[in-house]
Order: structure tokens, then sequence, then C-alpha cells
């Protein structure tokens, strides 16, 4: 049984008393749902004094079977608009990224300097201000705005978090590129950056959900995203009945996209995680099969014999202890 760090192994008292409690916690959850539905359905009085029918009144959701209704949602504003923008928005932002990357880490304080200053000052500054400077300065389309706030700022993250795994790799990683003839961008392009994209892959990823759940912000520059393609057919039905019905809608969209990217990132994180790297060295010791260079990882120097082909092996042994 393996133990934490942090605390010992539940006992068995402490393990039936957990199930109870998950048990316990379960059973309230699903009370509050069961009487937040309860409580949707129940007629109610606006501030203006009108009577409005419950939620799950069928006339609330006779639009609901128009297929005109759900072509322009799904087609118009989550496809060619909200993940249209999100797609080349991630394209440029991970170009970005790793641009920042390369300039933070630079040794030429010239290069470093100015690049940490347009790197903070995209990290600070608004994605709304962002977007209705660049429609309103450079006289761009709404879509185009869009994307350029979009990419300018999660490329700041993106580079940020890229040069954190760069400065977390062993040194002897840089030694051993050096050693091997590599000239230093060489090096940082081929040795140490492909390990530091694998290690920050699932922050990456995160942020990438990040980003298209702020394409809802493009309503302000005009631009057609699946949130302004709804208001503009909930006004078109011409009733406040529907409109939280038609929010509802929305919010099941967007929650079915954001929890499918989720997930993929949680899958990555395992897959590329300590607890993947520590499972693949234990079927090594075991007699497993071997990694393939490919899948080097930190502290070893499988990625150098890709790229050199062959090395002695007396350099090699000395990197691996002493990086």
């Amino acid at each position: 049984m393996s133990s934490s760090v942090l605390y010992d192994a539940p006992g068995p008292k402490a393990r039936r008393r957990n199930r109870v409690l998950s048990a316990l916690t379960t059973v309230l959850v699903l009370a509050g749902v069961a009487w937040l539905l309860w409580a949707l359905g129940q007629e109610r009085t606006t501030v203006n004094g009108a009577k409005l029918t419950g939620l799950w009144s069928p006339e609330r959701w006779d639009f609901a079977r128009d297929v005109v209704f759900w072509r322009r949602l799904l087609v118009d504003g989550l496809l060619m608009g909200t993940l249209r923008v999100a797609a080349l928005a991630a394209i440029l932002a991970l170009v970005i990224g790793v641009v920042f990357s390369f300039l933070r880490t630079a040794r030429q304080a010239w290069i470093r300097v100015p690049a940490t200053i347009v790197l903070e000052f995209l990290r600070g500054m608004p994605i709304l201000l962002m977007m209705l400077f660049i429609l309103l300065a450079l006289a761009t389309e709404g879509y185009w705005a869009a994307v350029g706030a979009l990419a300018l700022y999660n490329g700041a993250i993106i580079g940020e978090a890229l040069r954190a795994g760069l400065a977390a790799l062993p040194k002897g990683q840089r030694e051993a590129g050096l050693s091997l003839g590599l000239t230093p961008l060489r090096t940082r392009m081929l040795v140490e950056f492909p390990q530091a994209f694998r290690q920050m892959l699932p922050i990456i990823v995160a942020q990438l959900v990040v980003l298209l759940k702020d394409t809802s912000l493009a309503y302000v520059v005009a631009f057609p995203e699946i949130l302004r393609i709804s208001q503009q057919m909930r006004d078109s039905l011409g009733s406040t009945k529907v409109s939280f019905s038609v929010f509802l809608i929305v919010l099941v969209v967007y929650l079915s996209v954001n929890l499918a990217l989720s997930w993929f990132a949680r899958w990555l994180a395992r897959r590329t995680g300590p607890q993947a790297i520590g499972a693949r060295r234990r079927t090594t010791k075991r007699g497993g099969p071997q990694p393939r260079p490919s899948e080097g990882e930190p502290g070893t120097d499988t990625a150098l014999i890709s790229i050199s082909g062959s090395a002695p092996s007396g350099m090699l042994g000395h990197h691996r202890r002493g990086g």
C-alpha cells in the first residue's frame, strides 16, 4: 500500500466514515438539485406584477421545436462564431506563447527586459478593453478584434507558463546539449523546449478552455458568437417568457463544450504527469518495454540521444548523474 507524504493512509474506521460522509453529501446535493428544479417549475410574479408560469411549462419551450432556432444557435452561433474565434485564437496564442518564452529566457538584457514589460502589460490588461482598443484603434472587424485580444492575452499567459517550464528543467540538460556541440539556440529548441512544453501541456490546455469561455466577451464588438445569437433569437421570439429557457439552453451548450475540453485536460495531465512518468519507470525496471527516444523525461538523456543519434556512453552517464 502506498502512503502519502502529507498524511497516513486511512484505516478501516476512517474509510467507513469517509464512505458515510460521501453518501450524505451525495444525498444533500441531489436534494438541493431536486428542490431547485421544483422551485423553477413554480409560478411566480415579477416585479411589475406580471404572472409567469413555471420554467417547465410547455409554452415556454415551444420555440425549441423550430429547426431554424437550433441551426442559428449551433451552426451560426457555436460553430461559425464561438468555435471559429476560439480555434484561430488558440493557434495564435500558442505561437505567441512560444515566442514570449524564448524572449523571456534570452541572455541578452536588451531582449529580455522589453519582452518582460510587454508580457506583463498584456497579462494585466482586461480582454474587454483589449478588444475595444483593437476594434477602434486598428479599425478592424469584430472577428479580428476578438481573435487578436484573445490571442495576445492568452499567449502572454502561455508564454509565462512555458518560461516556468524551462526554468524548472535540470541544468544538466542544457550542459549536455552544449557538450554535444549544439549551439545555445539549438539546445534551447531541440533539448529544453520539447521537455518544458510536455510538462506544461495540461496547463496550456486548461488555459485554452479559459480562452473558449472568454469568447463570450466578443458581444461588445458586435461579433455574432453564440451568446449574441441567443440574445437575437430571444428578441425575435418577442416574449419574455422564453428568456430563461434560451439562457438555460445556451448554458448547457457552454457546459458541454467546456466539460469536454476540461476532461481532455485532465486526461492529458494523467498521461504526462508525475504518476504516469513513475509508472513508465517502474515498467522499465521490471523488464518491460523500453521507452522510445522521443519519450524522454526530464533528468534523462533520451532527448539528447534522439538528436545526436549516438553519444559517448561516459558523457551520457555523467549527465544522468549530474542532471
